[in-house]
């Protein structure tokens, strides 16, 4: 027999799984009794923490900038949207725009991602080098043959504040959190009927939604379920430059090196090369790929950045697709009430908004009500079908 029950249960309490309870203790037509489980309450470690804390819609994907579309107008409200007992929350959003620039041998999938962005109604500007020069001064053009810039909707934003703002309001609405570990989910024929904790409880449980991030292939494992998702792990840099750079947007360079504005200062990074990428649980910083590949790639583009000061950095991780880079969202297969929020591949934080209330409405709803996220379900997988995202930062 279980120790307790809930109506849903979500494993994974940081931003996506307390977007997914809020969005269901919000929804008019859901009364049930809602548990987040969260190992780490402290959240230090969790991807929502130690993330760069931006938002786009400048993808390749159209769901990708739907979603975004959603975010961004969320994040916007927030002081409305999360205010508990007239406290609003503050997450100090900076519409700095995106700046994804191009060589000749990027410049045509650059142009094709955004035609589908502005005709979804993103607010993104191609440039020509000459137009980029004359906007950035600071920015050396060399090598550049397009840029892409967003005017409006998109920048960075304080992550941990989205994410507390999600689980105070969830809280304040009658979901109930608890410090635990899940370990296995309990399958019997099509349905999820418990959840193992580390210290042998069970919980019974209507619905489980996977929201566990960096463990969530692992319990996806424990009912039967495999996942194409792998921890890998992405460092961040911090620094600052006695020379201004001006209205400096949050700009990847065509290597993949990204930089943008923090504070009084900046913070950088980027993905290291495939054959240098491994699995990885470690919060290590390799301070190597700062001294050897992001400063001097950042000084060749932006050359006051010659003078840069090095500052802090830490080390995060994102769940991987490896199947095409994107989320898993949705009915587990074969398994009626479990539905899957894992691979974000580093964009779960600005996804959370649009992810909760689609989750939320498959629970109360049976179906997507507002915005169709099944393009991202795994069925994909299982036909072989990648969705590929070809912007992934």
């Amino acid at each position: 027999m279980a120790d307790d029950s809930f109506d849903v249960v979500i494993v994974g309490g940081a931003a996506t799984g307390s977007s997914t309870a809020f969005h269901l203790a919000a929804h008019p037509d859901f009364s049930g009794r809602v548990l987040v489980l969260e190992k780490d309450p402290s959240y230090q470690t969790c991807a929502s923490a130690r993330s760069a804390a931006s938002i786009r819609q400048q993808y390749s994907a159209a769901i990708n900038v739907e979603i975004s579309l959603y975010g961004i107008a969320f994040l916007r409200e927030i002081g409305a949207r999360l205010a508990v007992e007239g406290d609003a929350p503050a997450i100090g959003l900076r519409e700095g725009g995106y700046l994804f620039l191009a060589s000749d041998a990027g410049a045509d999938a650059l142009a094709a991602a955004h035609a589908v962005q502005t005709s979804l109604g993103a607010d993104i500007a191609l440039m020509a080098p000459d137009a980029l020069a004359a906007r950035f001064p600071w920015l050396n053009t060399e090598g550049i043959a397009r840029g892409s810039l967003g005017l409006s909707g998109e920048g960075w934003f304080d992550g941990y504040g989205l994410m507390q703002a999600f689980r105070r309001k969830a809280r304040s609405l009658g979901v109930t959190y608890r410090a635990a570990n899940a370990i296995a989910l309990e399958r019997s024929a099509d349905r999820i009927t418990a959840v193992r904790l580390a210290d042998g409880t069970r919980i019974a449980c209507g619905w489980v939604v996977n929201a566990a991030g960096a463990g969530g292939a692992d319990l996806a494992r424990t009912a039967g379920i495999d996942l194409p998702v792998a921890n890998k792990k992405r460092m961040i840099f911090t620094f600052t430059c006695p020379d201004a750079v001006p209205d400096c947007p949050l700009l990847i360079d065509p290597s993949g090196v990204y930089v943008r504005p923090e504070g009084q200062g900046f913070l950088c990074g980027t993905a290291p090369p495939p054959q240098d990428d491994p699995d990885s649980a470690d919060f290590e910083v390799d301070h190597a790929l700062f001294e050897d590949v992001i400063w001097p790639t950042l000084a060749f583009r932006i050359p006051a950045f010659e003078r840069l000061r090095p500052g802090r950095a830490w080390a995060g991780h994102y769940d991987m697709n490896l199947f095409d880079q994107n989320a898993i969202l949705g009915p587990a297969p074969g398994c009626a009430n479990l539905l899957l929020a894992n691979g974000f591949s580093g964009h779960g934080l600005q996804q959370s908004p649009a992810v909760g209330r689609g989750l939320s409405e498959l629970v109360v709803q049976g179906r997507y009500a507002t915005l169709d996220l099944s393009p991202l379900g795994y069925g994909r997988i299982a036909r072989n079908a990648p969705l590929v995202e070809r912007k992934v930062v």
